[in-house]
């Protein structure tokens, strides 16, 4: 949203409101609400949309959720923007001012990351310990079945100039930066060239990479010189047959010690993004995954519960299969509903390995154990471990509460 608050007519007043560390307004006079939000927050935006439309202020929907069902969404807006906005905004807001806003905008191309203005830093409001927050490349090349980037980004890759990326990196004041990229490494010698062009600002940063990163010495070399302290990597599953049927292939479970080990040679630590629930899945993966994890020495691990977001290849062969079990976007969170009828387990063996697996990997035993043999900074990895350990606790006593 900040960039594209970056891409609005000075004429314009722009408020930025993040539901993650502040409340919506309810009373503020504007003249247009444009919302942004994902499957699971469908419901709430909609109900967000609701309180402005009644009261005669119109609304716009844009985002993921709105680009995989824009039926649905063109219901509860006055207009949607389906993809991306970077192209149309400008032209929205134009026709909004003319009276003439139309009920959906797409635009008929990708667009360049070429020439585009810095995110405004005045709209980001978060206080934790990232000081900067900016993005060099868009969408992911892969196309995994789960994955909706494919479907949102029509499987296009892009990259923003690196001397364009290096002069916004060196803009935000504080020491670390996170690229908010979907695959930062996808193309290797772009991703090396704008390591060199940020080494010389001396500022940590972490990013999502895919799992090519951990085979090119040169690449992680660069990286740790650049400040790299952690690289987020969805290696998905431990089980070979689950990442070959949804199209991940190219993870190869023989190679994750190898790669990790190697990543970890240069300093940097691994979080990993692990999903349970695919169809080879069995009870057995719960300990299978703990035994992997603890073994190799993994920093930090993102769980998730399979999740058939509407518009994927997994949505529609679930759905064709019988086994989409509701339509209700509240339960499509990944971490307190199971949304489709698995395979080789129960839903409550899926949802109870998932609770699980969270809570012994965020344990004070599993974190000990971990951090001990991992050779990137405590400074940087004991926080994190305790951050999740308390959101964790507080998660599921908020949700044993209700």
């Amino acid at each position: 949203m900040p960039y594209l608050a970056s891409l609005t007519p000075s004429s314009w007043t722009v408020y930025h409101v993040d539901e993650e560390c502040e409340k919506i307004d309810y009373n503020i006079d504007v003249d247009l609400v444009g919302i942004t939000f994902h499957t699971p927050s469908a419901n709430h935006a909609y109900s967000i949309s609701e309180v402005f439309r009644k009261k005669g202020t119109p609304v716009v929907l844009g985002g993921p959720h709105t680009t995989l069902i824009p039926d649905e969404a063109q219901k509860h807006a006055d207009s949607i923007v389906i993809g991306e906005a970077d192209d149309i905004w400008t032209q929205l807001l134009d026709d909004f001012v003319r009276g003439e806003l139309k009920k959906f905008y797409r635009q008929e191309k990708i667009s360049s990351l070429e020439n585009r203005p810095f995110s405004r830093k005045d709209l980001f409001h978060r206080r934790d310990m990232s000081n900067g927050i900016l993005v060099a490349t868009r969408g992911c090349p892969n196309k995994c079945e789960f994955c909706s980037l494919s479907v949102m980004y029509s499987n296009v890759f892009r990259k923003r100039p690196v001397d364009d990326v290096a002069r916004e990196y060196a803009s935000f004041r504080g020491k670390v930066v996170i690229f908010w990229d979907d695959n930062i490494t996808a193309d290797l010698k772009y991703a090396k060239q704008l390591f060199k062009a940020i080494t010389p600002y001396k500022k940590w940063w972490s990013s999502q990479a895919s799992i090519h990163a951990g085979s090119d010495d040169e690449l992680l070399e660069l990286a740790a010189k650049s400040g790299c302290k952690q690289l987020f990597i969805g290696i998905e599953s431990v089980s070979q047959n689950s990442l070959n049927y949804v199209n991940k292939s190219f993870n190869r479970v023989d190679e994750y010690y190898k790669i990790i080990n190697k990543i970890h040679s240069y300093g940097i630590s691994v979080q990993v993004g692990i999903v349970f629930g695919f169809d080879h899945d069995n009870i057995d993966i719960f300990s299978q995954t703990m035994d992997f994890l603890e073994s190799a020495g993994i920093q930090n691990a993102t769980f998730n519960i399979l999740t058939p977001y509407p518009g994927t290849p997994l949505f529609h062969r679930l759905e064709s299969e019988g086994r989409i079990l509701t339509y209700d976007w509240d339960k499509y969170n990944g971490r307190t509903d199971v949304v489709f009828e698995p395979k080789n387990m129960s839903r409550e063996q899926l949802l109870d390995g998932f609770n699980m697996v969270n809570k012994q990997f965020y344990s004070l035993k599993s974190i000990t154990k971990r951090l001990v043999k991992s050779p990137a900074g405590l400074w940087w990895t004991l926080p994190l471990n305790m951050a999740y350990h308390l959101s964790y606790k507080l998660f599921k006593d908020k949700t044993t509460s209700e």
